[in-house]
């Protein structure tokens, strides 16, 4: 099981220091999330600095982009990184899509099989096994001039990957995904009695195995050794498992452990601007679901418990947060790395 770091925006000399770090500490690799930044340069400035590190987009929104553009610097981007580099792309929610981005987002999980298919289109021609050649509902693409095709490396067997929530965009996820990126509110639960039989639904409908498709796991990781020092990351926990929760799509997640009504709860904080309050509906019997809280030296042990033989790859959500603050965390956070990773 892989031990990543999720890292979101920054400078390229920032994001080139903290790979150097993380790499030197023993991680695996860093998710690039996409919020306020593209992740593309900062990834590239980071993959230089750490040459053993994995990375991976976690994720990079698809639809405001043609799947062309998206093959092109997946392709350039695992050239450069001599293949340590994995495509993670999600739909985003229909706000951000079309208000944000200006782009269509209608039956997005019908649009993320045919956007999945097309980028594998593209990859396809630029390892030079077909001519590109892809008909699909949403997107076709047709038209690819010897002087507009990539130049040829050694590492187009590019992983590509989706986020997936839902019962209809986890078997999309089966059918065409190389990886899942499990939403960071989850449960145990979640994944084994909702998230992994759908999944297996769409690998049995597209005749694949189950086993081949990764899954990529961001964790609420709170880790200290006295009260004081986990008071602030389980707050954080707290508030951010909170926030996700308002969204009406996720309450099933509390419904399934017998927590009825906590989306409603969450909303009217929300409504309000109660964040403490919303922190607050978050009890410790809930987070002991979603979150992994314990001392330093168990931190591990407790991962592994959790997550081996289920995720390929476990990513750290508050970690980074910790590192910008005090820059020699990242030593401890790497003492966990290497003992989950063993």
């Amino acid at each position: 099981m892989e031990f990543d770091l999720m890292t979101g925006s920054s400078t390229w000399t920032e994001a080139a220091e903290l790979a150097q770090a993380v790499e030197g500490a023993g991680f695996s690799g860093m998710l690039y999330t996409e919020t306020g930044q593209v992740p593309w340069m900062q990834l590239a400035a980071a993959a230089m600095a750490a040459p053993s590190l994995t990375f991976t987009t976690g994720i990079a929104v698809a639809f405001p982009r043609s799947p062309m553009v998206s093959a092109q610097i997946a392709w350039e981007l695992a050239g450069e990184t001599g293949g340590r580099f994995r495509l993670g792309l999600g739909s985003q929610v229909k706000g951000h899509v079309v208000r944000r981005y200006s782009a269509e987002f209608d039956r997005p999980a019908a649009r993320m099989r045919d956007y999945v298919g097309a980028v594998k289109a593209c990859l396809r021609a630029f390892r030079r096994e077909e001519k590109l050649s892809y008909e699909g509902e949403f997107f076709n693409l047709s038209l690819l001039p010897a002087q507009w095709m990539p130049r040829k490396h050694d590492y187009g067997d590019i992983k590509v990957d989706i986020s997936s929530v839902g019962p209809i965009m986890n078997a999309v996820a089966g059918e065409v995904a190389d990886g899942v990126h499990v939403h960071p509110m989850h449960t145990m639960h979640y994944i084994s009695e909702r998230l992994l039989p759908e999944v297996a639904r769409g690998a049995e409908r597209a005749g694949r195995d189950v086993a081949d498709i990764d899954l990529i796991v961001p964790v609420f990781a709170a880790p200290g050794d006295t009260p004081e020092e986990l008071a602030p990351l389980i707050w954080r926990a707290k508030t951010q498992i909170a926030f996700y929760g308002t969204t009406p799509n996720y309450s099933f997640q509390f419904t399934d452990l017998g927590y009825e009504g906590v989306t409603e709860t969450l909303r009217e904080h929300m409504s309000k601007g109660d964040i403490a309050g919303m922190a607050d509906t978050i009890t410790d019997d809930m987070l002991e679901h979603f979150a992994v809280v314990g001392p330093w030296n168990e931190m591990a042990d407790r991962l592994k418990d959790r997550y081996a033989g289920t995720a390929a790859r476990v990513v750290m959500y508050l970690a980074e947060e910790q590192i910008r603050k005090d820059p020699d965390m990242v030593h401890k956070w790497g003492e966990v790395a290497q003992a989950t990773r063993s």
